[in-house]
């Protein structure tokens, strides 16, 4: 139902108002489809059963474009006073006093998100009832320049490494340029402990093949080699969320793969986009990965015996 440039969607017990659903928010040109914030509504209420069990009780940053990909950008992580009463807040403290950040826990938030054109929601690692002990651990393969071959097989040398660790791993187009690697924890340590593992797990790696992989964090030092970025996982850090739209042209979807379709020659970091990341949410490709969350001792141990 529309009317006077407002679209009323029903999102379980609740109605959201969708304001100038016909809004353009990604410009068509080239081989980049237009699309309209009708469109990102519609996707992110087809993709809600798939991509809230990964935002909700988490703290959110979101990305918004009022006036679309050609306009400004703001970064929002305070919570604005007149957003709904029923969108779940969460206080939490930064340096020098407190943010108050909206919780994405049901799918009348996503699509009221979606109606103040938050793009891409970026979440945090750890949730609001433990926000200093992250149940996510994250690790960032982004090439120097559009060579995704590299973070390919970046992304096979750590998963063999994690799984000689014998913890389980899950994968993810970002969207943008490179692949995540996410590892469920059982949210026992603190970003700290987490932290030094994962960049105990990249030093190793990348002295394994200091031709390919770097952990360099000055752009300068790395060349050509591919970036084993950890900084992620730090209180406050943010990663994008499985299934957000990115803001690039296009509408690409950060989307969770199966190991297997690393080998798929058609892939890419933006290989879906708002037209087809519901078929491939349907297929579950983390198929329960997530439950299985860790502790990092035994992993931290056989780490230290790899390394000699």
């Amino acid at each position: 139902m529309s009317g006077g440039g407002t679209r009323r969607v029903r999102a379980g017990r609740r109605t959201v108002e969708v304001h100038r659903p016909d809004k353009v928010l990604f410009p068509g040109g080239g081989d980049a489809k237009e699309y309209t914030k009708g469109d990102l509504v519609d996707f992110y209420r087809a993709v809600a059963p798939f991509m809230l069990p990964h935002l909700r009780g988490r703290p959110l940053m979101l990305e918004r474009h009022p006036d679309g990909l050609d306009g400004p950008t703001f970064m929002q992580k305070n919570t604005p006073d007149h957003y709904p009463e029923w969108i779940t807040r969460v206080e939490l403290a930064k340096e020098g006093g407190t943010v108050c950040h909206a919780v994405c826990d049901d799918t009348a938030t996503l699509l009221y998100l979606a109606d103040q054109a938050s793009i891409t929601l970026h979440r945090w690692l750890s949730r609001t009832g433990s926000v200093d002990h992250p149940d996510r651990l994250v690790f960032d393969l982004d090439p120097a320049g559009d060579d995704f071959e590299a973070v390919r097989e970046a992304a096979r040398l750590l998963g063999e490494l994690l799984d000689e660790l014998e913890l389980p791993s899950a994968l993810m187009t970002t969207g943008s340029r490179g692949l995540h690697v996410i590892v469920p924890l059982n949210g026992r340590h603190d970003f700290d402990e987490v932290r030094a593992f994962a960049r105990d797990v990249a030093d190793t790696l990348a002295e394994a093949h200091p031709d390919r992989l770097t952990t360099a964090a000055r752009k300068k030092e790395r060349g050509e080699r591919l970036y084993l970025d950890i900084q992620r996982n730090a209180y406050a850090q943010t990663a994008v969320a499985p299934y957000t739209v990115r803001s690039r042209p296009g509408a690409p979807v950060a989307t969770p793969i199966t190991w297997d379709q690393l080998d798929d020659p058609e892939l890419g970091a933006r290989r879906w986009t708002i037209a087809d990341a519901v078929e491939q949410a349907r297929t579950n490709p983390w198929s329960g990965l997530l439950s299985r969350g860790r502790a990092l001792g035994p992993a931290r141990r056989r780490l230290i015996a790899l390394r000699g």
